[in-house]
Parts: C-alpha cells; sequence; structure tokens
C-alpha cells in the first residue's frame, strides 16, 4: 500500500473514533415499580432518596411523568419500541421475546438499543430493563439477571394468597428484613457490575442502561434499611372507604386485583405500616445503589460527555383506594419518576407539563444529535428541558387493556373505560381522585376536549399479550 494511502486511511480512522467520541454517552437507569415517595417529588410519603434528589438538583425532573400501561411488561415495551400500546397491540403483560410478533406497526419498530448501535453506539445493561432483563436479546452486552428478584427466604414473613380464603391467583407480595447483608441483593450486584463498566476505556460512545428491581415486590432489604423508618414515624397515605361509591361498576372490574391485599384487610391485621415500613425500606436500599452509579460516573473520565435519564416503569398503591397493587387507571398508577440530566444543564430544573415515558427515545435522539426515527409516537421533551414553563399542548395517554385509557393534562385526568363510562378528577383541587366529575354538566367541554386525544383507531390486543388474574382480562385475554 503507498505512503499515501496508509496516511489517509490512518488519518480516516482518527476522525472516525474522533466523530464517534464527541458523541455523548447515555445512562439509562430504570426503577420498578416507584411511585411518587421519593423525597424529590410531591407525594403524600416523603422518603429520603438523597442520589436520585441529587441527580434531579442537577438536570430536569418532570413531575407529572405518566407510564403508557400500569404494569412492567407492556410500559417497558412501549419504552423501548416508541409504540403506544394502542398501536402495537400490547395492553397487557407478555414476554419480551413477543414484543414484536404482534402487528405490522410494530414489526417495524426498531428497538432503543438497536437504534443506538445503528448510530455507532456500543450498548451493555444490567438488571430489569425489559420486563425480563434483555429477553430481547438487544444490547451487545448483557450483565445477567443475578438472582432475579432475590434471595428470598424459604417462608414468607406477612403475606401468601395461597394460604388466605377467597384470594385468587400469584404474588410474590410479601414484606420483612431479609437478607442480612446488601451484598445478596441483586440490585447490590448490578450496581457493581454498573460500575465497573463506568470504569472501563471505550473508543465508541456507550449506552448503558442499568435496571433495579426494587421497590418491586417482595418488600425485602436488610434490617439496616427497616430501621430508618420506625413504625411510630410512618403516617399513612390518604384513603377513604367510601372511595368507589361514585365510580363506574367497569372501572371495579378493571382495577380488580384478587391476589392482593387490600387496605382494609391490612387495618384489620394492622399490618398497613408494616408494608409501608418495607416499600419505604427498598426505595432507600435502590437509592443507595443507585448513588453507587452516579459517584462512579462523576468519578470516572465519562462525566462530562454523558446524559443521565432516571425513570420508573408506573405507579403504585400503598393503600390509596383500597388498594396495594399497580394494574389500574388512576394517578397513583401510572404517575411515575423521569428525571434528565442533559450536558448543557448543571442546574435544577422542575416540570409539571403531561409527559409521557414514550418521550424518553425521541428526547434521547435529539439530545444526542442522532437522526430522527419516523417509527416513534413519543415527543422529544428536549424543549422542556430548556425552557420547563413552555406551553406544552401534548397530553400523556395510558392505557390497560383495549379501550381503557387515561387522558391527563396540567389539570385533569380523564379515564374513559371500554364500555364508555368515565372518570374526570381535578387533580389540582382534587389529588386523590375522591370526587368523580365525569357526569357533572359543568365539566362536559373538559371531558369533550380531553376525549380527542384519544387515539382513533385502536390494534387489537396482541395474541402474545396477556393476563389472565382477574375476571375482566380472562374474558379478553386470547391465546397464540
Amino acid at each position: 500500500m503507498k505512503l499515501k494511502n496508509i496516511l489517509f486511511l490512518f488519518f480516516a480512522i482518527n476522525m472516525c473514533q474522533l466523530y464517534s467520541q464527541e458523541k455523548p454517552n447515555v445512562l439509562f437507569i430504570a426503577i420498578d415499580d416507584l411511585n411518587d415517595y421519593v423525597n424529590c417529588m410531591n407525594g403524600a410519603i416523603k422518603v429520603p432518596t438523597p442520589n436520585i434528589d441529587k441527580l434531579a438538583k442537577n438536570g430536569t425532573l418532570f413531575t407529572n411523568a405518566h407510564c403508557q400501561a400500569p404494569i412492567c411488561g407492556p410500559s417497558r415495551a412501549s419504552i423501548m419500541t416508541g409504540l403506544y400500546p394502542s398501536t402495537s397491540g400490547n395492553y397487557l403483560q407478555l414476554e419480551d421475546i413477543n414484543i414484536k410478533k404482534g402487528n405490522e406497526a410494530v414489526k417495524k419498530a426498531i428497538f432503543m438499543p438497536d437504534y443506538f448501535e445503528q448510530n455507532g453506539y456500543k450498548t451493555m445493561a444490567v438488571g430489569k430493563i425489559y420486563h425480563s432483563g434483555d429477553g430481547a436479546k438487544t444490547f451487545d452486552e448483557y450483565g445477567g439477571k443475578f438472582a432475579w428478584m432475590g434471595p428470598k427466604p424459604k417462608e414468607r414473613f406477612n403475606y401468601d394468597p395461597s394460604k388466605i380464603k377467597n384470594k385468587v391467583g400469584l404474588t410474590q407480595t410479601d414484606w420483612g428484613a431479609y437478607p442480612e447483608q446488601d451484598s445478596l441483593m441483586t440490585d447490590f450486584k448490578s450496581a457493581k457490575w454498573a460500575v465497573n463498566k463506568l470504569q472501563k476505556n471505550y473508543d465508541n460512545p456507550f449506552f448503558l442502561a442499568v435496571g433495579f428491581l426494587r421497590p418491586h415486590v417482595p418488600w425485602y432489604a436488610p434490617q439496616k434499611w427497616f430501621d430508618m423508618f420506625p413504625l411510630d414515624s410512618i403516617k399513612t397515605p390518604p384513603y377513604n372507604k367510601n372511595d368507589f361509591n361514585d365510580i363506574p361498576e367497569f372501572a371495579k372490574k378493571v382495577a380488580d386485583a384478587p391476589m392482593m391485599p387490600t387496605t382494609e384487610e391490612l387495618i384489620k391485621s394492622g399490618q398497613w405500616k408494616n408494608a409501608i415500613q418495607a416499600y419505604m425500606a427498598c426505595i432507600a436500599f435502590v437509592d443507595a445503589q443507585v448513588g453507587k452509579v452516579l459517584d462512579a460516573l462523576e468519578k470516572s473520565k465519562y462525566a462530562k460527555n454523558t446524559i443521565v435519564v432516571l425513570w420508573a416503569d408506573h405507579g403504585y398503591h400503598l393503600g390509596e383506594k383500597n388498594r396495594f397493587a399497580k394494574q389500574a387507571l388512576w394517578e397513583r398508577d401510572t404517575r411515575t419518576l423521569l428525571i434528565f440530566k442533559d450536558l448543557n444543564v448543571n442546574s435544577f430544573k422542575k416540570c409539571s407539563a403531561p409527559v409521557q415515558l414514550i418521550d424518553i427515545y425521541p428526547t434521547l435522539i435529539e439530545l444526542c444529535k442522532l437522526p430522527p426515527s419516523k417509527t416513534l409516537e413519543g415527543n422529544s421533551l428536549v424543549s422542556l428541558i430548556k425552557n420547563p414553563k413552555l406551553n406544552w399542548k401534548h397530553k400523556s395517554l395510558s392505557f390497560y387493556g383495549e379501550g381503557n385509557i387515561a387522558i391527563r393534562d396540567q389539570q385533569f385526568r380523564l379515564t374513559k373505560y371500554e364500555d364508555g363510562s368515565l372518570e374526570l378528577y381535578d387533580m389540582k383541587n382534587d389529588p386523590n381522585e375522591w370526587n368523580n366529575l365525569a357526569k357533572d354538566k359543568k365539566y362536559k367541554k373538559i371531558v369533550k376536549r380531553l376525549l380527542k386525544s384519544s387515539p382513533k383507531n385502536w390494534a387489537p390486543l396482541s395474541t402474545y399479550s396477556k393476563y389472565n388474574f382477574n375476571e375482566y382480562f380472562k374474558k379478553n385475554s386470547k391465546t397464540p
């Protein structure tokens, strides 16, 4: 090879590396079943979360962010494909390998890691990113599941539906101090794996996804995390035992979770505060694991060239509406945590615009200055990151089963069910959703306005998407 050709090749390789290194890295942190009890949010209970708070203080905290489905599988499928359930048909639980096996629209979707790989990124993941970690097999490197949801004691401590009369279905729900050491927890191992990756050298930009399991049930964590929250200091969230008097019967059918404990049951057994204590302990534990990863990033050579996004896949009831569950279309089920830390933002910003987890994908594309993807249905949040008070015209949409949708704007929340029945709440004046305004003629125009955001076309429920835990979904789920 001639000298000039060798020099040209050397120059081209170095320019390519320089270009790739100039692209920002992405640290993508997912937390399972985390509601708005995080300290930096305005939930009914505030759990000390210094590490998540620190990230929020250096970025943009979206206080009105909502998932696209209030259970793990379809929520994560929507995030990772950029499609609404009403387009993909993935309304209910599903295996990761089946996410793109439904209709033609979802078959054309590009998984987020694949898109970043197509644009020169090395992708790595550990823990729960999709419902089963990386069951979709989309990352270049996956750190394993370790002991999924574990470790677990030989016998449950406080709750086992198989031993309770009139309880139907399976759940991992239980609570108590276990195991003895943090190092035995799956999230501890995931954090350690991610820290190790941030200490290595990379020629290309990276997309590093870190998925934490807690506070998903079972609510187990070592005793020291429980000790942070003495029972006599715990306050229970707002609860109205007559809450369901003005909601449609259809809403009760959709939200029925026969395998889960109810608030009335835990009041009777004296375990309500104990369950909340365990949930709080799990939040404090996972915040510490998040802190390890963020500290490792700060100490690494990638600190100034890495975008951070932290999100939780949906919310969770801890006694509100007589429920200890997700799996419904009320505010507590769909409202979740979303924080972006851009390269050019190092000060706290708070945004109350109604945004969605489906917006993460297009936002990262724009922040990383990658070519836009035509398949995505979410909206980039970059304009809100720059100006949180911007007039945001979009609504957040959450789905739970074909035909059931919750529509959220800045102030109101409308839920329309498959049978046409409605719930409407003024979230500014009634944050607990105790007064259903849907039949009040004064709010007729608001209902009509919000309904305009509902999809005109609904994809049929995918034959791969099902959740047979209550009578309503048993009737509606299909067999592939």
